[in-house]
């Protein structure tokens, strides 16, 4: 078993890895740039080391600076969570060089995968369906030649990366040039790959995942599917599992060709195969090379730890008998909760968290990177926490989490919570009846003008319930005449409360 691990990332899924640590009776150790210095991994873990100012270029994505950080602590390992450098197959090569072991795939699968056109010439000629595309894209005119063979739309597409990074629609040959040299800018910003290729764009997919785990010993399983239709800007906004869409024999077939995608790599840890379904065909988009945002709601349907079976197969240990014979049980959901203004372009939001209570109760889980004081800025990616549930029936998890959502507080910056209330009590999304272009559909969701009394007053109803807990003084038990304590709480609950 691994001794002690540095956890080379941030937020949320830093103090994920932390715990399952913690219960493993594994050390860990943080490291911050300037502008995490109090954050809560920092915090959590037994210890923490500077790697540098706040800028992620000259920190987080130090992969020197965190192998040396990782050595001056005695650790064994290094986690690399998701994001910075978690895909990044030269971080990976020299965290082994240094005697270190990577908590992740071997290199070669991460070069396999992490370029998305490397992927696509290896999985030609297999069972798994791709969507049809072009190579590595040399310049606009060759961004051209394959549009026009493709037929418009198009999808010019970072080759390296992903979380939506990158990635450009293109309906006519007139946008190709601007569409081209935006997607390479973002690439090369986010990445340091500016390569581009194209794909042919399907225009209302559903966007739906695979989780594989896969050890040493060649044994590789998937753990059902996750949905992940609803996002904006290409990156998701809510997942579940499972998927609303797929029957008995579709989730077999694409259950088997997401472990043909990970047995052509050798796969070994975590790592997710992303699919688009349309018209009850589904098409190979990419592997992601560790563990996911979403991994919750595959862990609470599944009932199995995630990061606990990456640090046991980085370990050297293979998976277990009841693992791979594991069915789903139930329904989850999990909500992005983003420091974004949603009836703003999903525009950043800045600040300083003035008040954070989370809810609890049966099903409920928070994975959260912020505590009251956490000064929210733009250095890094907007996700504050996930608030994730889980329940016997899909009904039911919505049910659960309109009342989650109800009771979460967090104060001091605009974020996606009064989204997430409305969506869930949106026709479409209760049926299941979501695609990709799910907001686009439902413009209302985001509208500043529309009426978003639902998600907002179930906000204010958790606002004024913590004020009124906090501000609560002993009272004698009936201090008005003819009015009782209980009705003179209870007042604004009247007013205010959803019906």
């Amino acid at each position: 078993m691994l001794r002690k691990v540095l956890i080379a990332n941030r937020g949320e899924i830093a103090v994920r890895v932390i715990r399952a640590c913690r219960e493993m009776g594994i050390s860990s150790v943080a490291v911050y740039s300037d502008a995490d210095r109090d954050a809560l991994h920092v915090r959590s873990a037994e210890q923490a080391v500077s790697i540098g100012p706040s800028p992620a270029g000259q920190s987080y994505l130090l992969g020197t600076r965190l192998i040396q950080a990782a050595l001056d602590t005695g650790c064994d390992a290094v986690h690399p969570g998701y994001g910075f450098l978690a895909e990044n197959a030269q971080f990976a090569r020299e965290v082994a060089e240094a005697g270190l072991v990577f908590v992740g795939p071997p290199v070669s699968a991460i070069e396999a995968m992490g370029d998305k056109t490397e992927a696509r010439s290896r999985l030609a000629g297999t069972e798994v369906p791709l969507i049809p595309g072009s190579s590595r894209l040399a310049n606009p005119e060759a961004a051209k030649i394959e549009a026009r063979k493709l037929g418009f739309p198009v999808l010019l597409k970072a080759a390296a990366g992903g979380g939506g990074r990158g990635m450009r629609v293109v309906s006519n040959p007139d946008d190709i040039e601007s569409a081209f040299s935006a997607a390479q800018s973002e690439a090369r910003q986010a990445f340091g790959d500016a390569t581009v290729y194209a794909e042919k764009f399907l225009e209302a997919p559903r966007h739906i995942e695979v989780q594989v785990l896969g050890d040493g010993s060649g044994t590789i399983v998937a753990l059902g599917e996750r949905e992940c239709s609803i996002q904006r800007r290409h990156q998701k906004l809510i997942e579940e599992a499972p998927s609303t869409a797929l029957t008995g024999e579709l989730r077999t077939r694409m259950q088997e060709a997401a472990v043909l995608v990970a047995r052509n790599v050798d796969y070994v840890g975590a790592g997710t195969v992303e699919f688009l379904l349309q018209d009850e065909e589904f098409y190979f988009l990419e592997m992601n090379t560790r563990i996911q945002v979403e991994h919750p709601v595959t862990e609470l349907v599944m009932g199995v730890d995630l990061v606990r079976e990456q640090l046991r197969i980085a370990a050297g240990e293979t998976l277990g008998s009841e693992l791979q014979q594991s069915q789903p049980t139930g329904h989850a959901i999990e909500c992005r909760i983003c420091g974004e203004d949603p009836y703003g372009g999903f525009l950043p939001s800045t600040g300083r968290i003035e008040l954070l209570r989370v809810p609890g109760g049966p099903g409920v889980r928070w994975d959260g990177g912020i505590v009251a004081g956490t000064e929210v800025g733009l250095d890094y990616d907007s996700l504050l926490g996930k608030l994730i549930v889980h329940a016997p029936t899909r009904p039911q998890a919505i049910a659960r989490m309109r009342r989650a959502l109800d009771e979460l507080v967090i104060r001091g910056v605009a974020t996606t919570q009064p989204f997430h209330a409305s969506v869930m009590r949106e026709a479409d999304f209760e049926a299941g009846n979501t695609t990709i272009r799910y907001l686009e559909e439902h413009p209302d969701l985001t509208d500043p003008g529309a009426d978003h009394a639902a998600g907002e007053i179930a906000a204010l109803v958790a606002v004024l319930s913590e004020a009124e807990t906090r501000t609560a003084a002993p009272r004698p038990s009936n201090p008005l005449p003819g009015l009782s304590g209980g009705a003179a709480r209870s007042s604004w609950r009247e007013r205010f409360a959803p019906e």
